[in-house]
Order: structure tokens, then C-alpha cells, then sequence
């Protein structure tokens, strides 16, 4: 029989007021910066027109950024695009300004500012109703894929377990999407897709958590709901740990060496691996217990007549 004994004996369960604070806390941050800030949507969702220009050697960003202040495009936001001689500058869309007149403004002023030579490889333009459909699109895809994954929970587990997994994605969701409008960073398509991509992770790793914690409260005979959740979470500690870890190396790696075009993609998952991780600890757990899970709940339901074929 499995005791509630093991190589690791946090106390999970035990600072889960002080975990729910914190937790109401930043959402509470987080909602009241979306609700008056709002999020910076990039071009993919607002519109605009999108340049690709190549220079002969290392472009100066700040160079850049200051040439086209100069000229009336202090709003252009530039970055660098693969390696530092390509660089990608999006504008936001002008009443009344095509969006090949812009883009023809900005490669002049930068041909005349540059000692090198400046080619242009490429204008795209979104326009405003693509934009919308994209930000439709995009808060349709969450919401699809949280009333997808209750229902998943639901018929794998049970409904408390199912609840506690949504609170605490919903609560991931809302904290990172809280942090990008806080800060002011940009969120384009990129992000929504890391954002998912948190979901999808963060699910996964709840469900390690849940599947343990269905497992002991069947096998474990002593103890309470309390401590059989902090058993089951202190013997997939070092599992959720090293998973974290060693996506957290490939995601730094990925902000620090992959350039500008990918820091806020690489830094929502980031913050996503982090708080998921947390909030399959704390917020899903916490969350099971809370709305009273029991032996009971959780023990396989006996077909009639098995008793009696089990007689000799």
C-alpha cells in the first residue's frame, strides 16, 4: 500500500491562502491594466503596411528610428529581421495615405540618410477589416480552446478537477495578457500563438498533477484530501521542475540570440512556463480542494453484480 511518505515533503496545500492572495492580486493588476490600457496590437490586427529593407552592412536601429522621427513617422516601429543588415519597420495605416506612398516616403529617406547602399524586398499591407477578423479570429480560437479542454477534463476526470484546470488557465491567460498591456508591449500574432501554446502546456502539466492525485486518493487509505494533494504534488515535483527548466533554457536562448522579431513570442512563453507552472502547483490544486473533492468522489464506480462474481 502507498503511504503518504516520500523523498520530498513540501507543504503545498498549506500556503494556499497566501498562493490565492498573490494570485488575486496579479489578476486584479492584470484586469484593471487590460480594462484602462487595453493591449498595443501590432498591424496584424490594427492594419498597416509592413517594409523589409536590406542594408550593405549592420544597420544603426536608433539611427533609424530617429531618421523617420525626424520626417513624421515618429510612431514606426523598427526592428531587426533575421541579421542586423535586415530590417522590418511597420507603420500604422493613414487616412487618405496609400500604402505604397508611404512605403516609397520611408525607403527615400532612408536611402538619403544611409552611406550605403538601401534595397527594398518588400511592402505588405493589412488593411483594417483583416485586422478585425484576425482579433475576432484570435479571442475565438481562447475561448474555443478553454471550452474544448473543460469538456476534455471533464469526461477524462471529474467536474471539480475539470473546473480547477480552467480556473487555472483562464488565470495564466489573464496574467500574461495582463503583463503585455501593463507594460505596453506589443501583442501581434506571434503572441496569440504563444499564448496558446501556454494553454497547451499548461494543460499538460495539470494533467500530470490531476492524474496523480486521482491515483493516490484510490490507493492511499490514510489521509486526509489535504494531505494526499501535497503527496501527489511533492512526488511530481521533480518531474514539473525539470520539463520547466529545460523549456525555460530553449526559451531564453531564443530571446537572447533570436533577434527582435521574436522577444515578445519567446517572452510570452516564457511568462506563460513560469506562471503555468505555478498555477498547476497552487491555482488547480488549490482549486480541486476548495470546491471539496473527496475518497468518495474519485473511487471507481462498481458495476452490479461484480461482488458477486468475485465470490468463490
Amino acid at each position: 500500500m502507498r503511504s503518504l511518505s516520500s523523498s520530498l515533503h513540501f507543504n503545498f496545500m498549506g500556503k494556499r491562502k497566501l498562493a490565492m492572495v498573490f494570485s488575486i492580486t496579479l489578476i486584479v493588476i492584470s484586469l484593471a491594466s487590460l480594462a484602462t490600457r487595453g493591449l498595443v496590437f501590432g498591424i496584424d490586427f490594427t492594419g498597416g503596411t509592413l517594409i523589409e529593407v536590406g542594408y550593405a552592412q549592420d544597420a544603426d536601429l536608433e539611427a533609424i528610428r530617429n531618421q523617420l522621427a525626424q520626417n513624421d513617422f515618429a510612431e514606426a516601429q523598427v526592428q531587426q529581421f533575421g541579421t542586423p543588415r535586415d530590417i522590418l519597420i511597420r507603420l500604422a495605416p493613414r487616412e487618405g495615405v496609400k500604402s505604397s506612398e508611404l512605403s516609397d516616403k520611408v525607403f527615400s529617406i532612408l536611402s538619403k540618410q544611409s552611406s550605403g547602399q538601401v534595397e527594398l524586398r518588400r511592402v505588405e499591407f493589412v488593411g483594417p477589416q483583416v485586422g478585425d477578423e484576425l482579433t475576432e479570429d484570435g479571442a475565438l480560437a481562447v475561448l474555443v480552446a478553454l471550452i474544448a479542454i473543460l469538456m476534455y477534463v471533464a469526461v477524462r476526470f471529474e467536474w471539480r478537477f475539470a473546473l480547477g484546470s480552467v480556473i487555472a488557465l483562464v488565470h495564466d491567460v489573464t496574467i500574461t495578457l495582463g503583463f503585455f498591456s501593463l507594460f505596453k508591449m506589443e501583442f501581434d500574432l506571434t503572441v496569440l500563438a504563444a499564448v496558446l501554446a501556454v494553454i497547451g502546456y499548461s494543460l499538460n502539466d495539470t494533467i500530470v498533477v490531476f492524474d496523480r492525485i486521482r491515483e493516490n486518493f484510490r490507493k492511499i487509505r490514510k489521509g486526509d484530501s489535504e494531505e494526499i494533494i501535497n503527496a501527489s504534488l511533492n512526488q511530481t515535483l521533480s518531474r514539473t521542475i525539470v520539463t520547466s527548466l529545460t523549456t525555460l533554457i530553449v526559451l531564453i536562448a531564443l530571446f537572447v540570440m533570436g533577434g527582435e522579431i521574436i522577444h515578445n513570442f519567446s517572452l510570452a512563453l516564457i511568462l506563460g512556463i513560469v506562471v503555468g507552472t505555478y498555477s498547476s502547483i497552487y491555482v488547480a490544486s488549490s482549486a480541486v480542494l476548495m470546491l471539496g473533492v473527496s475518497k468518495a468522489d474519485l473511487m471507481p464506480v462498481q458495476k452490479e453484480g461484480q461482488q458477486a462474481d468475485e465470490l468463490p
